[in-house]
């Protein structure tokens, strides 16, 4: 009798409670659990939006490896940097509201970091996709308009590309499509080979 084909060597594990990122790994079409990975996200003081994003990202990869060593783990973070000030989640209406005045008009680079663990095999590695979106010039009526409707209190940045707020953007610039969305696929999915995963 055949063995069954098994892509995975180990269990794979997301370090991270957001949907975007769930729905992201789920399309690579291998199973995998989330694992919240109680990282505190407090910025350094003078730390540099990419340092951020890699640390928090090492950060919450290695917080869930450590309680599960057999396991592949992914971590992410993504930082918002606008001329080298990390924009955070809004959170609420009125920082929405700043965080897109401040953006209106102007290039924002977003930090997307990845990091992928397993301490049984002793497997790390780590990347970074950088986007760079351009945001047209917004007024008061425009941004209100679409804080309403779309409210992205929980997305660095104050916009969903993936949904109506990509009317607020001139252009993006990546080479890792899904990055801006918070988990970057290409460099997911050459990392999780690295480890061991088998995919298409």
């Amino acid at each position: 009798m055949q063995a069954s084909f098994n892509p995975l060597p180990r269990p794979l594990v997301l370090a991270s409670t957001s949907p975007y990122r769930r729905e992201l790994l789920a399309r690579l079409r291998l199973p995998f659990e989330t694992v919240a990975p109680q990282v505190d996200e407090t910025p350094h003081a003078g730390e540099a939006p990419a340092a951020l994003a890699r640390r928090l990202a090492a950060a919450k990869a290695d917080a869930v490896a450590r309680q599960r060593p057999q396991a592949i783990v992914v971590g992410s973070d993504q930082v918002a940097d606008l001329d080298g000030v990390a924009l955070g989640k809004p959170g609420h209406h009125a920082r929405a509201v700043a965080q897109l005045r401040a953006m209106s008009g102007r290039t924002v680079r977003f930090h997307t970091a990845l990091a992928v663990r397993c301490l049984d095999s002793g497997y790390a590695a780590d990347d970074v996709a950088v986007v760079q979106v351009q945001f047209r010039a917004l007024d008061d009526a425009t941004i209100e308009r679409y804080l309403l409707a779309e409210r992205p209190y929980d997305c660095a940045g104050s916009a969903k590309s993936e949904g109506l707020g990509i009317a607020l953007l001139d252009a993006i610039v990546s080479d890792d499509p899904t990055a801006l969305v918070g988990l970057p696929l290409i460099r997911t999915a050459r990392l999780l080979r690295g480890a061991g995963v088998v995919l298409p």
